[in-house]
């Protein structure tokens, strides 16, 4: 094997890496764009639970928030969980996938919460 060939061969080798690692770079960022994406989602969602629970909105827009979670987990599969963030008494964030399906009730807005009749 020639001089010249072993260069060719280390060029080609170079680039293979170099492919692999522009590849990797770019999951990273499109996991990261679902990732932002999804928190965004589960944001809305928590809007609208929230405005129907207390201030009583329309179940429309909860159901639109569900709708929404369920495309973006069916294009982009499910999200990693973030063990960094939450309550650092738990030990971060939650482990478990993404609830489907429709929201839970909660009960009316004007519930009181358990316990707060002093007892």
């Amino acid at each position: 094997m020639g001089l010249m060939d072993k260069v060719k061969q280390g060029a080609g080798t170079a680039l293979n890496k170099a492919q692999q690692g522009v590849n990797q770079g770019k999951a990273k960022i499109d996991q990261a764009q679902s990732k932002r994406q999804w928190d965004g989602l589960l944001h809305n969602l928590g809007a609208a639970l929230w405005a129907e629970q207390r201030e009583g909105g329309s179940s429309d827009a909860v159901t639109a928030a569900w709708a929404a979670l369920d495309e973006h987990l069916a294009a982009n599969g499910p999200i990693e969980a973030d063990t960094t963030a939450g309550d650092a008494a738990n030990g971060g964030g939650s482990t478990a996938p993404p609830p489907t399906g429709d929201a839970p009730t909660y009960g009316s807005p004007t519930s009181e919460a358990p316990g707060s009749d002093g007892t």
